[in-house]
């Protein structure tokens, strides 16, 4: 496991054209530190909490909730068709007081309030707690549990994360490792997309030997409050919330084309119309994304016209909503 990189004194400038170009994961310490959660969550987690409430607008969220002997991590039922905790609809506050409550027990049930989008939540928050990284049209999310462990997942779009209480631990993986990460089913996954099998705190090397490679190629790195990683697109990362009452704040941008269409979507379709294909199907489908989408071989169209309007080309507007009205009514 390889040390994530760490930079200093970075601004707007230097994270665009020096940081997100090496698509590398890299830590940037002490870039929100002046946050107003950041200084309440130095002093105890309850002045935070004091903090946040006023703000909540009593929207109702989500609440995943696993039992103690889960110990806080949040993954598949036995079988696979499920997952090993249940959802709870509270409002923020609600949820803050309740891991207050339990903050000292021995053996508390794990709790994660996850995926709160502060637009709507905390609407003041954004404005009061500038990201100096990204473009104001980024969004905040916020994440907030006690000790729990979030298994290797990806994210189709690239994702800036700030820790604001507690500690985390962030395990990375490169896109390559796919192969040795077992991820696990993906309509039951607990987050939308698959896991990995591999539990990161007793990895079974036994059951799944290729793990050992992952871990090689692997990066990871604890941040404190005020911290913040940087994970490009794609990137497999595992977290451990590493105190009894953590908050994280996250931006997503990017990840999909031009046209807002998500490569995930066509993944699936992929997996749905080619995986299943005997050998030489899927060889010979693979000669056609290889020439059209990956771009490995010539330039699919440099043979014509530069004007010419055409998915190999450009689409001009009305073309465009011709295809996509087509890929819809085929779905159908």
């Amino acid at each position: 496991m390889q040390d994530i990189r760490v930079w200093d004194n970075v601004d707007y400038e230097r994270f665009h054209n020096e940081i997100i170009p090496l698509n590398q994961p890299a830590i940037i310490r002490s870039v929100v530190s002046d946050w107003p959660t950041v200084q309440a969550a130095k002093k105890s987690s309850k002045t935070v909490v004091e903090y946040l409430k006023p703000f909540d607008k009593n929207v109702v969220i989500s609440a995943l909730v696993g039992k103690p002997e889960i110990d806080g991590r949040f993954f598949y039922s036995d079988d696979l068709t499920d997952i090993n905790f249940q959802r709870a609809d509270v409002t923020l506050t609600i949820g803050l007081e309740r891991l207050l409550a339990i903050q000292n027990q021995p053996d508390p049930h794990a709790i994660a309030l996850q995926a709160i989008q502060l637009k709507q939540v905390l609407p003041e928050y954004k404005a009061l707690h500038p990201q100096p990284l990204l473009d104001s049209s980024a969004e905040p999310t916020m994440w907030i549990g006690n000790q729990a462990t979030v298994a290797p997942h990806y994210d189709i779009h690239d994702n800036l994360a700030c820790v604001v209480a507690g500690k985390r631990t962030f395990t990375l993986f490169p896109p390559e490792q796919v192969n040795n990460l077992y991820p696990g089913p993906t309509l039951s996954a607990p987050a939308g997309v698959p896991v990995s099998m591999v539990d990161m705190k007793n990895p079974d090397f036994k059951r799944y030997p290729k793990y050992k490679d992952a871990l090689e190629a692997g990066f990871e790195a604890t941040l404190e409050p005020g911290d913040a990683v940087f994970i490009p697109a794609l990137w497999w990362h595992g977290v451990k919330s590493l105190e009894t009452f953590n908050i994280l704040v996250n931006y997503w941008w990017g990840g999909n084309s031009q046209d807002n269409l998500s490569p995930n979507d066509s993944l699936l379709h992929s997996m749905m119309s080619i995986a299943n294909l005997d050998q030489t199907k899927r060889e010979a489908w693979q000669h056609f994304f290889n020439y059209y989408v990956f771009k490995t071989m010539d330039d699919p169209s440099e043979h014509l016209p530069p004007k010419l309007k055409d998915i190999v080309t450009e689409l001009s507007p009305q073309q465009a909503a011709t295809v996509r009205n087509f890929l819809a009514e085929k779905l159908k």
